[in-house]
């Protein structure tokens, strides 16, 4: 089992602690980095104190990537949405990219790509926004499970 020293004391951590920790949370905002944690991107200081019991205040934003990434979870820069070179259906194209890990989800959005927040219920995401203090400038919507749900077609 991996051991890590943070903030002067020792933990041992598996990807399978870490998953636990933030299962059933919602994602804060993300303003830099962030993690992908079962397919939903978080702060890193905000799993690496879930998962420590730290306070996010002793630890860096890079440490805990740091520890993330080798735990083999992937960590990034946020960023503006990639252009579109090839028009409308590029977008189309990476924001069903995008949406994949959150089928059958509510989802905010802050541009065609850049998920704010994804639950399982419209009054979390709202609970959600209205606790950050932020706007699904995109939209908010269930992403379709099926077919028939993107369609609009009537249940049978």
């Amino acid at each position: 089992m991996p051991r890590f020293t943070i903030s002067g004391q020792q933990f041992e951590l598996e990807s399978a602690d870490v998953q636990r920790a933030v299962s059933g949370r919602l994602p804060d905002p993300v303003h830099g980095h962030y993690v992908v944690v079962a397919g939903r991107r978080f702060p890193p200081k905000q799993v690496l104190s879930c998962a420590t019991g730290l306070d996010r205040a002793d630890f860096t934003t890079h440490h805990a990537r740091r520890i993330l990434k080798r735990l083999g979870f992937t960590a990034a820069r946020a960023g503006a949405a990639p252009s579109a070179p090839d028009g409308a259906r590029a977008v189309v194209s990476e924001q069903a990219e995008a949406l994949r890990p959150y089928i059958g989800q509510w989802v905010a959005l802050a541009a065609p790509t850049d998920v704010l927040v994804a639950a399982d219920t419209p009054q979390e995401v709202l609970a959600w926004l209205s606790q950050h203090h932020r706007r699904a400038s995109y939209g908010m919507f269930k992403v379709p499970a099926i077919v028939a749900e993107a369609e609009g077609a009537a249940p049978a």
